[in-house]
Formats: C-alpha cells, structure tokens, sequence
C-alpha cells in the first residue's frame, strides 16, 4: 500500500522573489539615468552605464546557468547572485574614485542579470511536479513580479519628486534585501531537477540544431528586438509630441495592468493555440502596435489601443517561451536554455536596440525608431511561422 501523495511545494516564496526583483527593476531601471545626472555625469557616461545592463546579459546569464547546470543546483547559484548583489549595492553610495561606480555597477548587473533564469529555471521545475508545465500556476505567480513593478515605480517616483536621489543606494538595497530573503525560503527540493548530472556542450547544441528550436530563438531576438525599442525611446517619444508626465506614466500603466490581467487568467486562454500560433499572433500584434507608435500617436485613444496588446506581445509571448524552453531543455538543459532566452532576448537585443535606436533617431527622429520596430516585429513573425510549421511536420510524424 503506497503513502500518502506529497504535498505540493509552497510557492509563495516564488511570489514574493518576482515581486521583488522586479520592484528592484521598476525602480532602478528609471531613475538610473536621473540619479547618474545628479552625480554629475554627462549624456555619454550616463549612456555607457546604463548600457552596462544590457551587456552584461550577453555573457552572465549563460556563465551562471552553465554553473548551475554543472552542478544540478539552480538555488545555490541565485542565493550567491543575490547575497552578492545586496553586498554590492553597499558600494553605491560610495565614491573614491571615478573608476569606482563603473566597477561597482558592472559586478551588480553580473549578479542581477543571472538572478531571473535561474529563478525561472527553479519556478519552471516547481510548476512542472505533476506532469507538464501549468501556465496557470506559472501566471498567478509571475503577476507578482509586474504588481511589484508597477507599484515600486509609481512609489519611487513619488518619493524622488518629493525627497530627490539621494535614497537611491537605499532603494536598490532594500528591494534586493527582499529578493535575498525570499530565495533563502525557496523550497531546494522543488528547484533542484531529478537529473543533476552535468550536460555536454554538444547536447546543447543538438538541441539548438533543431529547427523549431533554432527558429524559436530567431522569433524571440526580432519580437524583443522590437519591444526593447519601445521600452527606451516610447517616453522621449512621447515627450517630444508634448504628452505630460502624468500621461506618460498612466500609458506605462495601462501596458502593465493589462500585462496582469493576462497573467492571472493565461491558464484559461494558452489552451486555445499552439506555441507556433502564439508566437505568430503576438508577432502581428507587435507589428501593429509599432505601425500605431509610429504614425499614429497623435491620437490618444490609439495609443491607449496599442498599449492595451501589451497583454499578448509581452505576457503571453513570455510565458508561451518559458513554456517552450522547459519542454525542449528538460533536466539539466533547462537552466541554459532559460539563460538563453535571456541572452538572445535581453542582452544582445537590449545592446542592439540601443545602438541602432540611437542611430535611427539622431538620422530620421525618434518616429523613426518605431518603423524599425515595425520591421523587426515583421521579421518575428516570419520566424514564428517557421516555429508553426515545424509543429505541424512533428505532429504528423
């Protein structure tokens, strides 16, 4: 006679991780540039720190998930990227020398960056105990990581106004003191995966080798391409047509409550289409939302329209690729496949939309940027067809 079934894994500690990592970017991300100026930075410097983010997701993520992968153990790399970034952000608010802030953000962003695989990894592994990835649990839980974005950014932005930057060193240690305790209540045994043997390259790139997987990660440069472009110039933009502040940040709003919605209801709706169909659907939707950017933002309520798609270009788009990586990098492949959808993704597409950004703005004006994310939208459903197509050729197989 068998035992009684396991209890299922708490996952409230997941919640509270997402929550607060992602209060870490809602405030940190912004006001960066703003806290740089007031140390009396200039437009390059400010530039090339701030860059430092999406250059270090080139490289981190994979080191840190090849770690983890070698030794069958995501927690034990994220508490040490965590313990590590709360350590560094104690050397912010210090200043000796010129060289010092560059160095500081530099290691901070090494850890950060690799801290959202690796939680990713230990969340998919957790939500998979019974069979197959659940999209609805996944959801309930990453829509804490968008609510404590969305309140963090609206908070720290009220506490600048009023009381100025220079808390900024506070801020980044508190939210990432938050982060620290929740991974150290993560349950191990819901992280770890039952195959904790160390992966050869050549499996890996097997893996990559085949089509729909090699298509997958194309879609998913081009569609984050096109967001990424969004994400640094849509304010300016906005600024520049004469939209208030007060506008600009209830449009950011609406992207990321909508974004909520999808998560806490997605387990209703992932059902209805294919990885491939998802992945095309959102394509289209990106392209749209960029043609309405570009050439229609003298209209509010357009504007509002496009934000409002922000629910399948973003949220459906990520869990539908969460979901698709921790079906084709299973066991001890998962940790680097989730480190590259972050690489592919969020560190070659964030250095790429920067520079190309930058370029096509200076040359045409920032509407142009936005005809760029259009074609980069555009390039992403031409792959994410292929990904659609491969699904039918496997399933007649």
């Amino acid at each position: 006679m068998s035992g009684p079934a396991a209890a299922p894994p708490p996952l409230w500690p997941f919640a509270v991780l997402s929550a607060g990592y992602f209060a870490h970017i809602g405030f940190f991300n912004p006001y960066l540039p703003l806290w740089l100026q007031q140390l009396g930075y200039g437009l390059l410097p400010i530039g090339l720190l701030t860059a430092l983010q999406s250059a270090t997701r080139v490289f981190a993520p994979y080191v840190w998930a090849s770690l983890s992968d070698h030794h069958g153990d995501p927690l034990r790399w994220l508490r040490w990227c965590a313990l590590a970034g709360l350590v560094l952000t104690g050397g912010l608010g210090w200043q000796p020398t010129p060289w010092w802030l560059p160095v500081v953000l530099a290691l901070l962003f090494t850890h950060t960056s690799g801290m959202m695989p690796l939680a990713e990894t230990a969340l998919a592994h957790a939500v998979s105990q019974h069979g197959g990835f659940d999209a609805a649990r996944y959801g309930r839980i990453r829509l804490w990581g968008s609510l404590g974005f969305l309140v963090t950014v609206l908070a720290a932005g009220a506490w600048f106004e009023r009381h100025g930057l220079a808390s900024f060193p506070l801020w980044a240690s508190a939210t990432l003191l938050v982060v620290v305790l929740a991974v150290w209540r993560l349950p191990a045994a819901a992280c770890r995966p039952a195959q904790a043997a160390p992966v050869r390259t050549a499996a890996l790139l097997r893996r990559l080798r085949q089509p729909a997987v090699a298509w997958f990660f194309a879609a998913l440069f081009w569609h984050v391409l096109a967001h990424v472009f969004l994400y640094i110039f849509f304010s300016l933009y906005l600024d520049a047509l004469g939209y208030g502040k007060g506008v600009i940040g209830a449009l950011w709003a609406t992207a990321v409550v909508v974004e909520i919605a999808w998560f806490l209801t997605q387990g209703r709706w992932l059902p209805w289409l294919s990885d491939g169909q998802w992945l095309l659907l959102a394509a289209g939707l990106a392209a749209v939302r960029m043609a309405a950017t570009a050439w229609g933002a003298q209209w509010l309520g357009l504007l509002v329209l496009a934000q409002a798609t922000h629910a399948i270009t973003f949220a459906a788009h990520h869990s539908v690729c969460i979901g698709f990586v921790n079906r084709h990098f299973e066991g001890a492949l998962r940790a680097r496949g989730q480190a590259l959808y972050s690489v592919i993704g969020y560190g070659l597409a964030g250095v790429v939309a920067g520079a190309v950004g930058g370029w096509v703005s200076t040359h045409w004006g920032l509407s142009a940027v936005f005809i760029a994310g259009l074609l980069s939208a555009l390039a992403a459903a031409v792959c994410a067809w292929q990904v659609r197509r491969c699904e039918g050729v496997a399933r007649l197989r």
